[in-house]
């Protein structure tokens, strides 16, 4: 007796509809005259339809279905089919490569958004408009200081900051307090339930092990009466 391995098999084309289908197209390839290819096709593309029912949520699913259709069958399949037929360089198409972005960024942390911004608001004239625009950034800016430094910051260096990045031209108002930004820091001990409090989950473990103990010590109860 001879078994039919996977391994022995033709490879299969497209994984998700199966091997079913591919012996089906395989078949329908062989078919003498073509209204009968035609006629078993549309079977073939109903059936594909309903094994993946994902593919009605993509626009023109149905033409999807037909080009997969001549690719299980290695575009050898001779059918009417009522979309352009594919050819087999659509498989060895290769995206054209995106540029890498080779700009310089001053401060990684406030990243590239940050001098975006101050760009633009060099460009505004309107004093007032302006100044709320060099507020909102620096409050940016300390936000994200926090989020990669881990660590509090002052306004000072923030101001600092923005002065150096604008080159001097974009300056906060005296007594402008930045929002405040708190860093997230561990609970104390004291604040955290007791079985996560230093040695109460070893405790547990304790108390619970000596219970264990206890239990196997005791006399068990056979339902004898003496």
């Amino acid at each position: 007796m001879t078994f039919d391995y996977n391994s022995t098999r033709n490879k299969l084309i497209l994984a998700e509809y199966g091997r079913n289908v591919q012996n089906m197209v395989a078949y329908i390839c062989t078919l003498p005259t073509k209204e009968e290819r035609n006629r078993h096709a549309q079977v073939v593309i109903d059936l594909m339809g309903f094994l993946n029912p994902h593919l009605r949520d993509v626009a023109d699913f149905k033409h999807k279905l037909w080009d997969h259709l001549h690719i299980i069958s290695d575009f050898k399949i001779d059918v009417d089919c009522p979309y352009p037929v594919p050819t087999s360089d659509v498989l060895n198409v290769k995206p054209d490569a995106l540029p890498y972005p080779q700009q310089r960024i001053r401060y990684k942390h406030y990243g590239k958004t940050v001098e975006v911004l101050i760009k633009q608001a060099r460009a505004i004239e309107d004093p007032q408009r302006k100044q709320l625009m060099v507020q909102s950034i620096a409050n940016f800016m300390k936000m994200a200081y926090v989020t990669w430094n881990k660590d509090s910051v002052t306004d000072e260096t923030i101001i600092s900051d923005l002065k150096e990045l604008s080159n001097g031209e974009l300056i906060l108002e005296d007594n402008v307090n930045l929002n405040k930004v708190d860093v997230a820091r561990p609970a104390p001990t004291s604040m955290r339930p007791k079985n996560m409090q230093k040695g109460g989950i070893q405790n547990n473990k304790n108390r619970q092990n000596s219970n264990n103990r206890n239990s196997s010590n005791r006399p068990k109860n056979t339902g004898k009466r003496y």
